[in-house]
Order: C-alpha cells, then sequence, then structure tokens
C-alpha cells in the first residue's frame, strides 16, 4: 500500500497511464516545468519530455480544440484546465464539438479525450476560481463526468478516464488535494468507473454527496452517529451516467434520502437525483427528499464562502427535518 495525497494520486495515475500508452499526452498552462499550480503534474515533463507533457499559451479554447484534433488522430489527450472558473471559453469547444463527434458520426468517430478540471471552494481563493460547473457538463449528451473523493479513487478513476473511448470531463475536488489516504497501485480497480460506492453503511437515511461533499458527508454521519442516528453514505463518483441503481438500493433499506452537493440547489444534480429516486422509490420512501447545496448565488468572496459551502451542520438540519417527516 501507498499512501499519499489525493493530487498525488492523480500525479501517480496519470504517470501510470504515460507509462502504459505512448499515445497518451498531457497539455495544458503551466503543467510543464512548474507541474501544474496545484503540483498535480509535477515531475511528468522532466521524466517524459515536452513532447509528451505540453506547456501550452493560456488559452482554453485552443487547448481543448487542438487535443480534439490529436483525439481524431488517435491520440489519446488529457487537458488540465488551471481552475474551474476558466473552463467556460471552451466550452463551446466541448459541448458543440467534442460532445457530439461520435453521434454527429453514426459511432465511426470516437474522441478519447480527457478534461481536468480542479473544481469546487473551500481554499479561499479570488473570483473565477471557485466554481461546481458540473451539472453544465452532466447536462450535455456525450460527455461522461466524473469525480473522485479519496486518492485510492483518484488513483484509479483517472486511468479509467484516460482509457476510456468517450471524452470524459474528470473534476478534481481542489480543497481535497491535500487530504490523504492509502491505495494499493498495482491492484486492478475494484468499481467500474460509473458506478457509486457506498462509503458508509446505515439504517435510518440515505447522503449522497460527490467530490468534496464526500468528507462532509463522512463527517455528519459520525456526528449523527452519536447522536443515536444510523446514516449511510453515498460517494456518487460519477456524474453522467448517474448509478441510479446504487442509490435505489440504498434508499429502499433506508427509506430516507438527502443529497449534498456545493453546487447551487436551483437545477443542480440533486434535483434529478430526487426525480429519479421519487419514481423508483415512491413507496419506500417515508419522507420527502431533501436537497442540501450552495446558494444561488455567485460565488462569494473568500472570507464569506464558509457561509455559502454546506457544512455537516446543514447536512444534519436536512436529515433532522427527513426523520421528522
Amino acid at each position: 500500500m501507498t499512501t499519499t495525497t489525493l493530487a498525488g494520486a492523480v500525479n501517480a495515475g496519470l504517470r501510470r497511464a504515460l507509462e502504459d500508452d505512448p499515445k497518451v499526452v498531457l497539455m495544458g498552462e503551466d503543467i510543464g516545468a512548474l507541474g501544474g499550480v496545484f503540483r498535480v503534474t509535477d515531475t511528468l515533463q522532466k521524466d517524459f519530455g515536452s513532447n509528451r507533457v505540453m506547456d501550452t499559451p493560456l488559452a482554453e479554447s485552443g487547448i481543448v480544440g487542438t487535443a480534439f484534433g490529436l483525439a481524431l488522430r488517435g491520440y489519446r489527450p488529457v487537458c488540465e484546465i488551471q481552475f474551474d472558473g476558466f473552463v467556460y471559453p471552451a466550452f463551446d469547444q466541448i459541448v458543440s464539438q467534442v460532445a457530439k463527434i461520435h453521434y454527429r458520426t453514426e459511432g465511426r468517430v470516437r474522441a478519447p479525450l480527457t478534461i481536468r478540471i480542479p473544481f469546487g471552494g473551500g481554499i479561499g481563493a479570488v473570483e473565477h476560481h471557485s466554481e461546481s460547473p458540473e451539472a453544465l457538463f452532466a447536462h450535455t449528451a456525450g460527455l461522461r463526468v466524473v469525480t473522485p473523493s479519496t486518492p485510492a479513487d483518484a488513483y484509479t478513476m483517472i486511468r479509467q478516464a484516460v482509457a476510456d473511448d468517450d471524452p470524459v470531463i474528470f473534476l478534481e475536488p481542489k480543497r481535497r488535494y491535500w487530504d490523504r489516504g492509502d491505495y494499493d497501485p498495482e491492484a486492478p480497480p475494484d468499481l467500474d468507473l460509473y458506478r457509486a460506492r457506498v462509503t458508509r453503511t446505515g439504517t435510518d437515511a440515505t447522503v449522497v454527496a460527490y467530490g468534496p461533499m464526500v468528507a462532509t458527508a463522512l463527517a455528519a454521519a459520525g456526528i449523527a452517529d452519536s447522536e443515536g442516528h444510523s446514516l449511510e453514505v453515498v460517494d456518487l463518483r460519477s456524474l453522467s451516467p448517474i448509478d441510479f441503481d446504487t442509490v435505489e438500493a440504498s434508499v429502499r433499506r433506508t427509506g430516507r434520502l438527502v443529497v449534498a452537493h456545493e453546487a447551487p440547489v436551483f437545477a443542480g444534480l440533486g434535483a434529478e437525483i430526487a426525480a429519479r429516486i421519487g419514481e423508483r422509490c415512491f413507496y419506500q420512501l417515508e419522507a420527502p427528499i431533501q436537497r442540501v447545496g450552495g446558494f444561488a448565488t455567485p460565488y462569494p468572496p473568500a472570507k464569506l464562502e464558509k457561509h455559502y459551502l454546506p457544512d455537516p451542520d446543514r447536512i444534519l438540519d436536512a436529515v433532522d427535518r427527513t426523520l421528522a417527516g
């Protein structure tokens, strides 16, 4: 077993992908000599050369457009978008071209392209550096959207994303980059890339979270346990497609559901999950489904983000409401 940070696990996974397939190339702003602003690609250019780990101009549309062309020519490019709020200049390339090529060509052309995006808040950053754009990409047919919450998943999921023949939006929870955990670099993946994981079993209510909110949900479950309530925590891992079967099975056991994410509640992924589980588990639900998330405002200045981001207390408040239902 190896102990590392989530950022270190992504680095190790990218290193393994570069070793396993000479068609894998990395590209992005400052990812080479600097190793990325979060040092996720540290030492990779030194070890694999500037032809495979490429520093690019500050032009996100150009980065994704170039990577798309490489993917069409048989490469497996991995783009880094330096911060979540910088992805929007490339949004047209992603949703109008990358996402549609397989459908447009009736399956004859694939785009094995991975787009890494540090996302979410909690690091005290300035404007445009703390966003949660996942619903925009999950809404777009033709894109796969995933996010790890632990170093072990980060290591395996980035390798699975790079090996996928479809375009993958790989969201990295930036405030969890320094969380440490164990993983076995030689063990095969224990889950398909698009399956959810039950990270804590419980009997009274299910809490579904993903990315940066999984640790928050687990903290809430620990507090609830001390108060006599047993919460089951499901790490969604994949946001498109969503593993509704695992969520449904959990809710059938507990009879209650709380969905938590950093993005605003309005039109967030929690709404889709609530609607689908409401359909599937109508007769098993003991109370209305509760959603916990950010507010319908632009992301606030750093000094106010602790009021914006859901914490264990807000999750537990939703749990109390569903237990009272």
